[in-house]
């Protein structure tokens, strides 16, 4: 792995770390949905995560990561539809998705 693949890997582990800290480590869906800033700062480290996906797919599109399309494309969807986001599926996201793509990040970042 070159230095700017483990770069952007670290990009996308810091990000979903960072949204652990903007939900203070709760899952609860009502926090989330009630609370414009931390759902804005949630959009925004999937921007980031979106973003170092794009980047590393240019570096290496053989890497080892499930669903980096879709990735990708909610990167963009937040950012140019942003007055059409769905908090229910960025929900799903954060729940289902998020967890799978941390350990395939972390995966990636412990090969030799």
């Amino acid at each position: 792995m070159i230095l700017e693949e483990k770069k952007l890997l670290l990009d996308i582990k810091n990000s979903i770390l960072s949204i652990d800290e903007h939900l203070e480590n709760r899952r609860i869906f009502s926090e989330y949905s009630n609370n414009k800033t931390k759902r804005r700062a949630i959009e925004r480290e999937l921007e980031i995560i979106g973003e170092a996906m794009n980047r590393l797919l240019k570096l290496n599109d053989k890497i080892s990561l499930s669903y980096t399309r879709m990735i990708v494309d909610l990167r963009n969807r937040i950012i140019h539809t942003y007055d059409a986001i769905d908090e229910t599926i960025i929900w799903k996201i954060i729940m289902k998705d998020i967890p799978i793509l941390q350990n395939e990040i972390e995966l990636l970042l412990n090969e030799k």
